[in-house]
């Protein structure tokens, strides 16, 4: 009996990654209808990442939570509570930022150095408050990707405790904004880390600021002008200049910043993809298996830098398990050499357009395709 790992990533702001394992596997069993499946669906940290937790470890239990959103206004969001384990014994909360202050949240009529990061941050809170009267979470796992602002994390440090001043001694205003006049940082109120500690998962190691920083870097991405990058670059520098993360560190400059705020927090900042597969435990479902199927919504020759596809693949390699590649788009420059097959939604489809209009058929389809040729 064939037995197939489906380990895709969520293909961003198309479909998630359970759905997509769930439409390959369908796919699949048209072709061979004995076929063992098991999902272990993937992320980095960004969009999707609760979603890969919920769909891989049984009894996790979803809390649903409001909170503030980027632009100001009430978002319903959820995070993730994953049953209790021997390093982590009152279990492991799991808060993603794009559900709270994700860029897919922001809409029109905010400016990008107004969004904010306070609705993660009351989120997070969320998480440590829930037992209180018990035990609290042991740890945190903090997905940290498709965030909406450059504003260094302080809008989730202020939901958790800390407070951002001016000179004259007023707190700043909320988002990118804020950080041309901050003059100080006070973080004796910030709430304390969970007792095993709070785990960042990123994709991007960029550090705070530069060339190759946070607003440079991502700015763009979020609707930042070449001179509102420069701005939001200087008011990074003068947080950095308050807080006691190194700006330098790997990751810094995630999230607009985030990963320097929660660095100051003295959480860790792992690889995002290598610390999923590790928590949905997806080499021990190599062990046994015939192939892996991984993908994401365009592979590119940025993938081989931390995505999960590529990560999936090196497991899936010192396992000795053939690996397949299923992407909306395969771009030109990509290194499809690790993959024993490969499939485009796009050419399937025709064009990017029919594949974005209905993922799940060219999905299906991709499953038909892979399950005929890697038979």
């Amino acid at each position: 009996m064939t037995r197939v790992v489906l380990a895709p990533d969520g293909f961003k702001g198309s479909i998630a990654a359970a759905d997509v394992a769930a439409a390959l596997a369908d796919g699949w069993r048209t072709v061979d209808p004995s076929v063992e499946i098991l999902a272990r669906g993937m992320a980095d940290g960004g969009e999707g990442t609760l979603e890969a937790f919920a769909a891989a470890i049984p009894d996790s239990t979803r809390m649903p939570v409001t909170v503030t959103g980027p632009h100001g206004r009430p978002v319903a969001a959820s995070w993730l509570l994953l049953p209790a384990t021997a390093e982590a014994p009152d279990g492991t909360a799991v808060v993603e930022l794009a559900s709270t202050s994700g860029i897919e949240l922001l809409g029109s009529g905010v400016l990008p150095l107004d969004a904010h990061t306070v609705g993660f941050g009351e989120a997070i809170a969320a998480a440590l408050d829930h037992g209180v009267l018990e035990k609290p979470v042991s740890r945190l796992v903090l997905g940290i990707g498709s965030s909406s602002s450059t504003d260094g994390g302080t809008g989730m440090l202020t939901a958790l405790g800390a407070r951002f001043t001016d000179a004259a001694g007023t707190t700043i205003p909320l988002g990118a904004r804020g950080l041309d006049t901050v003059a100080a940082a006070d973080l004796s109120a910030l709430r304390p880390l969970p007792a095993k500690g709070v785990l960042v998962l990123s994709d991007v190691t960029n550090p705070l600021l530069g060339t190759f920083g946070s607003a440079a870097v991502f700015g763009p991405q979020k609707g930042l002008g070449e001179a509102a990058v420069l701005r939001a670059d200087a008011g990074l520098a003068r947080l950095a200049r308050l807080l006691p993360a190194d700006p330098r560190t790997p990751g810094a400059g995630a999230a607009g910043g985030v990963g320097f705020g929660l660095l100051s927090w003295g959480a860790r900042i792992v690889p995002g993809a290598a610390e999923v597969a590790e928590l949905v435990d997806l080499r021990g479902a190599l062990a046994a298996a015939s192939v892996v199927v991984t993908g994401e919504g365009s592979f590119d020759g940025q993938s081989a830098a931390g995505k999960a596809p590529t990560h999936v693949a090196a497991l899936a390699a010192e396992a000795a398990v053939p690996v397949a590649l299923v992407a909306g788009r395969i771009a030109p420059d990509a290194d499809t050499s690790a993959f024993a097959a490969s499939v485009s939604l796009t050419e399937l489809a025709g064009s990017g357009e029919a594949a974005i209009a209905d993922p799940a058929r060219w999905l299906r389809e991709a499953g038909a395709a892979l399950a005929r040729t890697l038979a």
